[in-house]
This record gives C-alpha cells, structure tokens and sequence, in this order.
C-alpha cells in the first residue's frame, strides 16, 4: 500500500490508501481574502495564527500555507508563516507558491519532513521543483498540467501526472513521496468535470499507485449551497480513491461527508470518530442520571 508519511517536528501524519481521509486545511492562503493579505502584508499575523488553530481545532490533521501576495517579499511573508504556524500546532504542514524561492525559504526554516505545493509538469517548473524537493526529503504535489495547459481530457491529466512521477523518480523521489492533484474544475461551468476527476483518481491508484489530493472547494465555485456540492464531491471522490484534499475543515457539511465516507470505506475502525463527533453528549448524562437512580432504588 502507498503510504505518504509527512511530519512536524513532532508528529507524523499518513495519507494512504489504507488510511483515514487527510484533511488539509486551506485557510492560510491570502488568494481572496483581501483583509489577510493586507494585514499579512503589513506584518499581522494574528489571523494567521487564528485560523491555525481554528482548523487544527477543526479536525485537520494538517495546513496549507501559502503567502502569495503581489509586491509582496513573498519568502520572506511565508517562513514567517510557517515559524508561527509551527509555533502553535503540532500539525505538517503543506508549503504552498508557486515560486521556488518562496519555496526555498519556506523549507529552510520547516521543522519535519513537508509536502511541497507543488510542481507542474513543464520541464522546466520540474527541474527548478524536483533538485529542492530531493534535496530536503520532502514529498511534492503533482498538479496534472503543463505547457499547453488544463486539458479536458482526463487522458491527456493522466499523463502528464505519469510524466511527473517518472521524473521524480530520475531525482531520486519515490512515488511514494508524489501526490498527484487531478485538478478540479468548476462543476458549474463544466458539467462533466466531476466524473473526470473520479474516472482519474482510479486510473492515478491503480496504474500509477500514487496518493492523490486536490482542492476541493473548486468544485462547487459560484454555485448556492456549495458546501453541500464540495462535500458530496469529496465522498464521490474518496469511493473512487482520493486519499486527501486541501479544504475547509470548518464548514460542518463538508467535514462530516468526509467522516462519513470513512465509516463507508471501513478507514474508521468501529465507527469510533463518526460516534465521538456526532454523540448526543446530553444523552449520556440522561443515561448516568438513569443508571444512579436505579442504585438508589435498589437501595431503599
């Protein structure tokens, strides 16, 4: 089983086939938000560290960061990012830009081992990415495009992602350590988007063996009730073997379809998270005030 082992300083987190889906929190990305980006910007970094905490509190076993911001010192914005982040949760942490010396910063001051967010498949993007990911034990996203773009052809994305694992593993980067993103398109403006993606994850387990992630609120953009979509989405998408995604662990619908297609694909052993997330803590009180009552019935 393909088994993607990142970690903090101080834990580890899997995403594998034959584990529990990877929530991957997606707030710390200015992309927006125009009052994170400013207060970032300016050197705020309480919403940062809030909505850290907030999303590990969520139940995401790790966070996104990202610090793109334009005219901004982007390297510098996201090692300061990732120091306080990892000043406060315990979490690994998926160090996001799109530009290698963002990259670069962000890695140098990371304690554990990162996924890096993430190489495309234009040579040269790959030979800029792949030396830093190689080089520091890191383990990459694969996002299924290049030089000609997003194609609509989840033959021409398997490809491309093909291309990408194989030159990963020319660095010395085990499939293992590549976690390919299918790119999701906007299910509104393109209506066969999501049986794309679902038809791709298979293709990307059982030919390539490589765990998969994606950024799932794409999904459902422009759309009313769109969390319902996005978590419908992800529980298609974890049945057709998706192992993680870069989403908001705050938005109650979403988490609990990702719970339940857990419970569904047996990645919840006896239910255990499903029970301790939706029990009705006032029917345990019920029940002790019940079992008391008794005792003292049977004691007169």
């Amino acid at each position: 089983m393909t088994r993607t082992i990142l970690s903090s300083a101080t834990k580890e987190v899997v995403i594998g086939f034959d584990q529990p889906f990877v929530m991957i929190g997606e707030r710390i990305n200015p992309t927006g938000r125009k009052l994170l980006a400013a207060e970032m910007k300016e050197g705020n970094f309480d919403r940062v560290i809030a909505d850290a905490i907030a999303q590990v509190e969520g139940g995401a076993q790790m966070l996104d960061v990202n610090a793109g911001i334009p005219l901004a010192d982007e390297p510098a914005l996201l090692a300061k990012a990732i120091q306080l982040v990892q000043g406060v949760t315990d979490v690994p942490l998926c160090i996001d830009s799109s530009i290698i010396e963002a990259l670069e910063a962000g890695i140098a001051v990371y304690e554990g081992k990162p996924l890096i967010n993430s190489v495309t498949g234009e040579d040269e993007n790959l030979e800029r990415v792949l030396p830093l990911v190689a080089r520091h034990g890191a383990a990459v996203v694969a996002i299924s495009n290049d030089e000609t773009g997003i194609s609509e052809d989840p033959d021409v994305r398997f490809e491309v992602a093909k291309k990408i694992v194989n030159r990963a593993a020319d660095h010395g980067i085990k499939p293992e350590d590549v976690v390919v993103d299918p790119l999701v398109m906007p299910i509104g403006a393109m209506g066969g988007a999501g049986r794309q993606v679902f038809a791709l994850v298979h293709r990307l387990r059982t030919e390539l063996g490589v765990n998969t992630t994606c950024g799932a609120s794409n999904v459902s953009f422009g759309l009313p009730n769109r969390h319902v979509v996005t978590g419908t989405f992800l529980a298609m998408a974890i049945s057709h073997g998706m192992t993680s995604a870069i989403m908001n662990p705050l938005h109650k619908e979403v988490k609990d379809s990702v719970m339940a297609a857990d419970v569904l694909n047996n990645q919840d052993p006896n239910c255990a998270a499903w029970i301790q997330a939706n029990r009705d803590p006032n029917a345990d009180a019920g029940a002790r005030g019940r079992r008391t009552g008794r005792r003292r019935g049977a004691s007169a």
